[in-house]
């Protein structure tokens, strides 16, 4: 007779690599996890310097408050912080990091090396320690402030390196992270080096713009707007991009709560809920904003890497978000004296000229619409089988040679008489079915015929993005494209599929590395991509048809019935449904 295994108190190392399995997924993790230690030193100085994507090392140095020997032992153990004592110390939190998990996380999982000095010690202390094992403990001569190293990042557990993606895009990930710490503080001053070359190096700047210029371009933040928004219990400052500046995805809407980069699912809907009257569906906007509320009304202890934050009032949030943002918009669509907000306080307005295609009405719907990219499909593949799979039980495949086509409807949908009664085709849902086929098999086999551009066009990409491109170049070569590296996260679109217009390529290439970045797809998984790829482009396809559809109804059916699955699009929508003569007579009480 067998037993239950007894109940044990676990070893502080497995304890420490558990706790590093929340806290630590990336090697973009650790430098967050480190940078938010310095700024909460006092940190005006922090320079970042990793190789190999972070797997191999890490090494983070400032010049803030340091420690004392004592100190720098005890941050080696959980739970050990300066930043709490109490529980309703939670609701005034002021700093980035206050668990006191980050140390010993990254300690247990690396060979950690921390050397250190507080401006009140005579001398520095330097602490080895492996795997979670300390090694080493001795005096050291230094000037304040602290340096951490961390090499051989999860060697003690070699299958979480597994779970890594391409070194271009770990590394992408640790300059993204960076990027949005030296946007949250401008007047820190920021250096990062990958591989012994520098990526960027930014002095203190007296303004958020200063800074956003020279992280992601002066070009691209040059025309954004200024905003500054008070009400009694709230703050909301930053740069609003320009609608014509409209972006394919979210990834251009950096938020920051009480100055910590998060992902606020409030206020997201908010931006996309005061934007609505400006952009068109699938489109998002460009901002870099900071919210500011009082402590207590705000969690951000409900992600184990504080990634994402709950407010106390979703509602009093996004209204207030809304307001602001939505305010500044009209004003500068309207052209007219910006409104004055509740304290007293104007938006600043920037110059542009902008001819506002809606009406004068700005108010947004009563509910937060999450909007969507009309290309991003949303049905799983047991989802679709399933639903192709009832479709077959109900309705056997009927013998469309015998269709005659009689007209069409509501802008979209054919109608055909058969033998059996009347058929309802939804033309675009039939086109994209063909067209994800007729694309999906071209790119499989011998690649998408493409047209070399006369002049290429230049494009740059951020970091991620550009990763993204990289690792998944093989999939848009055999697509038709033709992308040649100009330069770091620059490129030279220098041919696209035939099937494309120019006008389009550069949009259609942004919203594929878009849709990619937002499915996560692993760069092994060649044919997810491939599905995926096509999937876009066939609604691309057919959302830009010019022909005229009537003139091509019955050639749609038969192309319709040679692809595999015709009565379903690749996004699991029926293409065709059928009304027999039986209905028919039923409906009109015919015996």
């Amino acid at each position: 007779m067998s037993t239950s295994p007894s109940i044990h108190v676990l070893a502080d190392a497995v304890a420490n690599q558990i706790a590093a399995g929340e806290v630590i997924e990336r090697p973009a993790a650790v430098v967050k996890e480190l940078i938010e230690n310095s700024l909460d030193a006092g940190a005006t100085r922090i320079e970042i310097e990793f190789r190999q994507a972070g797997r191999e090392y890490i090494r983070i140095e400032d010049n803030g408050s340091g420690m004392i020997r004592e100190d720098a032992l005890l941050a080696l153990q959980r739970h050990a912080t300066s930043k709490i004592s109490l529980t309703k110390d939670l609701d005034k939190l002021s700093t980035f990091g206050f668990r006191g998990e980050a140390i010993p996380s990254i300690a247990s999982i690396s060979h950690f090396t921390l050397e250190t000095k507080s401006e009140l010690s005579s001398e520095g202390t330097h602490i080895s320690v492996d795997a979670g094992k300390l090694l080493q403990v001795r005096a050291c001569g230094r000037a304040p402030g602290t340096t951490l190293e961390i090499a051989h990042l999860f060697h003690p557990v070699p299958a979480r390196r597994k779970f890594l993606k391409t070194d271009a895009t770990e590394a992408a990930h640790i300059i993204q992270t960076v990027r949005l710490y030296a946007l949250a503080r401008p007047d820190v001053a920021f250096s990062l080096k990958e591989d012994a070359k520098l990526v960027f190096r930014s002095a203190v700047c007296l303004s958020l713009k200063q800074r956003a210029g020279e992280l992601l371009g002066y070009s691209s933040v040059s025309s954004m707007l200024n905003l500054s928004y008070v009400d009694e219990a709230m703050k909301l400052e930053g740069l609003v991009g320009l609608p014509s500046e409209s972006k394919s995805s979210r990834h251009d809407m950096l938020t920051f709560v009480n100055g910590r980069p998060v992902d606020s699912r409030t206020i997201n809907f908010a931006l996309i809920e005061a934007y609505s009257p400006f952009l068109v569906k699938g489109k998002y906007p460009q901002v870099i904003l900071f919210f500011q509320c009082d402590p207590a009304h705000v969690d951000v202890n409900v992600h184990p890497a504080k990634r994402e934050v709950k407010f106390k009032n979703d509602s009093q949030v996004r209204s207030f978000v809304i307001r602001a943002v939505l305010g500044l918009l009209k004003s500068w669509a309207d052209k007219k004296t910006p409104i004055t907000n509740l304290t007293g306080n104007k938006p600043q307005v920037g110059l542009g000229e902008f001819r506002n295609p809606f009406s004068a009405s700005f108010a947004p719907s009563a509910v937060v619409r999450e909007v969507q990219a009309s290309y991003q499909p949303k049905i799983t593949a047991e989802t679709k089988s399933e639903f192709k799979h009832q479709l077959t039980h109900e309705l056997s495949v009927p013998n469309q040679t015998a269709w005659r086509f009689i007209g069409s409807a509501q802008l979209g949908y054919f109608l055909f008489d058969t033998s059996a009664g009347i058929v309802v085709l939804d033309y675009k849902a039939a086109e994209e079915r063909i067209w994800y086929e007729r694309i999906l098999n071209e790119g499989s086999k011998d690649g998408v015929p493409s047209q070399t551009l006369l002049l290429p066009l230049s494009l740059e990409f951020d970091p991620i993005s550009s990763a993204l491109l990289l690792d998944h170049s093989a999939v848009f070569q055999s697509y038709g494209f033709q992308i040649a590296e100009f330069g770091r996260h620059f490129y030279r679109l220098e041919a696209i599929p035939a099937w494309l217009e120019v006008n389009d390529a550069e949009q259609f290439l942004r919203e594929l590395i878009a849709a990619l970045r937002e499915e996560s797809f692993p760069a092994s998984n060649k044919n997810a991509i491939q599905e995926h790829f096509a999937l876009l482009a066939a609604v691309r396809r057919v959302n830009r048809s010019t022909s005229n559809p009537e003139q091509n109804a019955q050639t749609v059916v038969d192309e319709l019935f040679t692809t595999l699955s015709p009565l379903i699009t690749p996004r699991g929508k029926p293409t065709f449904f059928e009304i027999d003569r039986a209905e028919l007579n039923r409906r009109f009480n015919i015996q």
